[in-house]
């Protein structure tokens, strides 16, 4: 049987990404980092959970990715916590087009761009 073990994604500033996502997501690099690393695996700081790892890129990260981050909050109020608390992060409030009517989730780029979501999981 297979199950998602790391999630990657391409960054350009691998030292920032890494400081955003493991605020972020409670995450800690799975060793330590170096001032040279290119390549990077986030880890729960607790429990268990999908990893995250972030790869040096030189591409940039595409207006309407085909795969992205959704993260779960509680209700609407967690949800709207959580969104102020990763773009005083860095996260940045994306114009996106697509919106539902109703929505149960934000879009939000992280420091490099990447698109992930915040989804209402009581909605």
């Amino acid at each position: 049987m297979l199950t998602v073990g790391t999630v990657v994604m391409g960054v350009g500033d691998l030292h920032r990404a890494i400081a955003f996502w493991c605020d972020a997501l409670h995450y800690r690099p799975k060793r330590a980092v170096r001032p040279d690393d290119d390549f990077m695996i986030l880890v729960p700081v607790e429990g268990s959970g999908a990893h995250l790892a972030l790869d040096v890129s030189n591409s940039t990260a595409p207006l309407e990715p085909r795969v992205h981050l959704d993260l779960f909050a509680g209700d609407a109020a967690d949800q709207a916590a959580e969104v102020e608390r990763l773009i005083g992060l860095g996260a940045t409030r994306v114009d996106w087009p697509h919106y539902p009517a109703d929505p149960d989730f934000v879009v939000l780029a992280d420091t490099e761009g990447n698109r992930f979501c915040v989804i209402d999981t009581t909605h």
